[in-house]
This record gives structure tokens, C-alpha cells and sequence, in this order.
């Protein structure tokens, strides 16, 4: 380490927000550029630690090689620092801005002081090989015969395509969208991640020789069967599409929509669509109920900022997380503290309050006038002690705390419960778990042969950073299976 005396001259820091004021003006990323130097010092609080928790089973899932590439950055190596993060993650642009950094909550530094602003240090690494010409496409100097198909282009399927191209595969990625980049392009806001960073990638791919074709939900545009019988190999990387639903009085009322109903359609406005009065979602000078408290919900916080919500509300089921980590939550376990996203330090100040999101709330049922939602009627919620079995806490209504509230616009940002099912899944006779994903194997193959998966579509909901790293592994078994030996990388901390 070139500054072994850095985490103690040092103290942690991250780029200024643009004003609250400003920001809700537009869909620009909301953070001001940082300084050289300023990335240089963080990458010098990085430790002599011994042992780098951050890229461990409790840190990185990609293994990226976290200390050695924080120290090029505090010596300037960019080019070195380029080629050490490509080597274990193909997209850092993407996990630098999104990612919620499992990395840092494993940091050695954080067990005492604030941990190593790694996430940011990442995303300037990527900048950097962008701005200097160090990652630039590369295409493969031959090629092997082998055709291969790989349904849905999230972060999965472009990892997946990206591995599989470099190994020398003809690779198309089939999109039902009329975009490429899945959740990247039209799940995560643009203030989040900027669209022209998606498509500075995707140019890099295409150059390389990965083919794009958007337009086609295999297994309703296309025969599923028939691709398989087209191509060498398939790799489903389809995601976690079914939202969980609010299955309530009053659900059925206009004004009642799942948040991957509404976020995809500002993302296609600000790409210069138009989207038809019939099926448009606004939240313009409406009264805004979010149900959920994931990152989800904080996506339709911000976007419905954006809009012009009159008032933004966000209910929670669970309890409030604690301000620091419990006993039963020590280090280096990922955190589960209490956190302000951008959006919600937005939605704090436009509201006046300390925080926006309410906690241990049940939804009971919406009523309505002339078919639209008007009110929410809820009720307060408490815990119990865990069940001795479950170990789960009995759930219970608070006496006397019914309430209702008046609302024009209900987003639900519950999460997502499993793949869609109907059309390529059922078409292929696939085999599911006991949690509706596809089931595979240790090296990914589903049970049908020369069918693999990856990401959220077996995994379950997760994280960009992990669906990276599945579709890393299974670009790997699908070149094993295939030439009978491989040279990709192995993903050490998939399950």
C-alpha cells in the first residue's frame, strides 16, 4: 500500500449532491463531480488489512480485487487499475453508481471508522478507462463455429454475452423491450444511472460482435423450442418479472399500479417517447402512496418528485431499521441499518419532515369514487417475539390505530416473486423451484438440455452486482459444456 499511514490522514468522502431544488428539475444524476485528488485520497484510506473482507464472501460477490486497485488509483495507474477491474467485473460504470456496496459494509476500516468509499472509486476507474481509451471493443481473434442464444439483455444477459463473446462465440441477445439493457435501461431512473452510460456500453458489445435484436419475447414472438433447435446453446437471463401484489379490497380500482408499470414509462419519456393518454402514469399534482420501502419504492419516490406529486407518501410493512448494526448484525455482514437514499433526502425536504417513510403499516383496503382510488385505509402494526420454529415475529394490528388517507395515485414496490411463468417457461416443460424460479444444476443447466440460466430468473430477486456474477458462471458452463474445456473465470461465491 503506497499510503500506509492514508486511512488515519483521511477521513471518508463522497461527491456533494446537486440542491434538492435543482435536481427535481430534471432526470440528470444527482451528484457533482469530484476531484482527482480527492479520489486519490480515498483510495489511499484503503488498509494494509491482511485480510480484504471487502472482496470476500461477505463483500464483493464478484471477488473484485478491491485494495490493489484503490492503491493504483492513489498512485494515478489508471491503465493497471482498468485492466484488474475488467478482469473480475464487466460493467464497474453500472455497479459504481448502483450498486449498494456489500463491499463497504465488509471494509476492516469500517469496524471503527467509516468505511473506504469503494462504489464511487469503482465508477471512476470505469470513467477513466472510458475518458482515456482503455476500454474500447475488443473482438475476438477467432472464432469458434458455436452459436449461442441468450434471452433477456439485463445485467445478467450482457454479462453472460459479454464472457461469451470474448471466448470467441457467434452470441445473440433476444429483448422483448424495444431497448436493449433490461432493468438498466427501463427499471433504474435515469438520476440513478444516466441512459447514455447503458448505450456507451452496449456500443462496446455490439462492436465486439455481440448481435442485439430487441422486439422479441421469445415464446411469444418466437417459438422457444425453435430457438433452442437454432442455436448451440440457450442461457435464460429473463429476471424476476412478477410483482408481488396487494391482494385487497378496492386492489381492482384505476389509479392501482405496480411500480414496473410506471418507472419504465418516465424512462421511455426521457428517451423521447410519447406514451398514449390511455395508458400514460403520472404522478402530476397527485397525492402519492408508495407501498414498499425497498429500492424500488425509493425509484418511484424520486421519479414521482420528478413528475410534480403533490404529496408523496411511503408505507413500510416491516419495522424500522436501527441507526447502527445490532448484535445478531455484526461486521462483516452487510449492515441492516437505516438508510436515506437521493430520493428520499428529496422527498424529506418537499415534505418537511425527518423522513417520509412510515414504518409497521398494514394496508387494509382502498375504496374509490366512479372507479378511481381516492383513500387508503390502513392500520399500525406490531411485532411479537420470534416463533421458537419460524423464527419469525408474530405480526400484529395495533387497537385502535385504523387510519385512512386520501389518495389519487397507489404505486405497489413490494418486490418480485418469481420469473413470468406463461409462454417460454411453460413452452419448454421447465423445471421450477420451490419459489417459482427455474431450477438448475451446479454449472447452470436447467432441466433441459443446452439450457442454462442465470440472474434474478433462478436466483430470485438480487442485486446488479450479483446478476453480473451469474451470468459470468454460466457463460462459463455454457463454454465448458460446449469445447469440452474452458478458460473463463469461475464466479467463487455463487451458491
Amino acid at each position: 500500500m503506497g499510503a500506509i499511514k492514508g486511512f488515519m490522514e483521511y477521513g471518508r468522502e463522497t461527491p456533494s449532491g446537486r440542491s434538492v431544488e435543482e435536481r427535481l428539475k430534471d432526470q440528470k444524476e444527482c451528484y457533482t463531480p469530484f476531484p482527482e485528488e480527492k479520489y486519490r485520497q480515498q483510495g489511499a484510506r484503503c488498509m494494509d488489512c491482511g485480510v480484504p473482507f471487502c472482496q470476500s464472501e461477505s463483500g464483493c460477490p464478484l471477488g473484485n480485487l478491491i485494495p490493489d486497485w484503490n492503491d493504483m488509483v492513489y498512485r494515478g495507474r489508471y491503465q493497471e487499475a482498468v485492466e484488474l477491474l475488467q478482469k473480475t467485473n464487466n460493467f464497474p460504470e453500472f455497479t459504481g453508481r448502483v450498486c449498494p456496496a456489500p463491499c463497504e459494509g465488509a471494509c476492516v476500516l469500517g469496524i471503527t471508522e467509516p468505511a473506504v468509499t469503494i462504489c464511487k472509486i469503482e465508477e471512476r476507474i470505469a470513467e477513466k478507462g472510458f475518458e482515456m481509451g482503455f476500454i474500447k471493443p475488443r473482438k475476438p481473434k477467432s472464432r469458434t463455429g458455436k452459436k449461442i442464444a441468450i434471452v433477456g439483455s439485463g445485467p445478467a444477459g450482457l454479462a453472460c454475452a459479454d464472457q461469451l463473446n470474448t471466448a470467441g462465440h457467434e452470441v445473440t441477445v433476444f429483448e422483448k423491450d424495444d431497448r436493449i439493457g433490461g432493468l438498466l435501461m427501463y427499471g433504474i431512473p435515469n438520476f440513478k444511472l444516466d441512459k447514455k452510460i447503458v448505450k456507451r456500453r452496449l456500443k462496446v458489445m455490439e462492436e465486439s460482435g455481440v448481435i442485439f435484436k430487441t422486439g422479441i419475447n421469445i415464446g411469444v414472438d418466437k417459438s422457444a423450442n425453435e430457438l433452442k433447435n437454432e442455436f448451440d446453446a440457450v442461457v435464460l437471463c429473463g429476471g424476476s418479472q412478477k410483482s408481488r401484489d396487494l391482494p385487497v379490497e378496492g386492489r381492482d380500482l384505476k389509479g392501482i399500479h405496480f411500480a414496473m408499470d410506471f418507472l419504465p414509462q418516465q424512462n421511455k419519456r426521457n428517451e423521447g417517447d410519447t406514451i398514449p393518454e390511455e395508458i400514460s402514469i403520472t404522478a402530476k399534482d397527485k397525492n402519492v402512496l408508495i407501498i414498499g420501502g425497498g429500492d424500488t419504492g425509493s425509484d418511484c419516490v424520486g421519479t414521482s418528485l420528478r413528475q410534480g406529486a403533490k404529496n408523496v407518501y411511503q408505507f413500510e410493512l416491516l419495522q424500522e431499521p436501527p441507526q447502527e448494526r445490532t448484535e445478531n448484525n455484526p461486521w462483516p455482514q452487510w449492515p441492516k441499518i437505516f438508510r436515506v437514499s437521493s430520493s428520499h433526502e428529496e422527498a424529506n425536504e418537499h415534505e418537511g419532515k425527518d423522513k417520509i417513510t412510515e414504518f409497521c403499516v398494514s394496508t387494509k383496503k382502498f375504496t374509490g369514487k366512479e372507479g378511481k382510488v381516492s383513500k387508503i385505509h390502513g392500520v399500525k402494526i406490531e411485532f411479537g417475539a420470534p416463533d421458537p420454529k419460524t423464527g419469525r415475529p408474530e405480526m400484529r394490528e395495533v387497537p385502535g390505530s385504523e387510519f385512512e388517507m386520501d389518495v389519487e395515485l397507489v404505486l405497489l414496490a413490494m418486490g418480485f416473486v418469481h420469473p413470468i411463468h406463461e409462454g417460454m417457461l411453460v413452452e419448454l416443460g421447465m423445471k421450477l423451484d420451490a419459489r417459482g424460479n427455474v431450477a438448475c444444476d451446479d454449472k447452470k443447466m436447467t432441466s433441459v438440455d443446452g439450457v442454462f440460466v442465470a440472474g434474478d430468473m433462478t436466483r430470485g430477486q438480487s442485486l446488479v452486482v450479483w446478476a453480473i456474477a451469474e451470468g459470468r458462471e454460466a457463460a462459463r458452463s455454457v463454454d465448458l459444456h460446449l469445447m469440452g474445456a474452458t478458460q473463463l473465470p469461475h464466479s467463487q461465491f455463487l451458491k
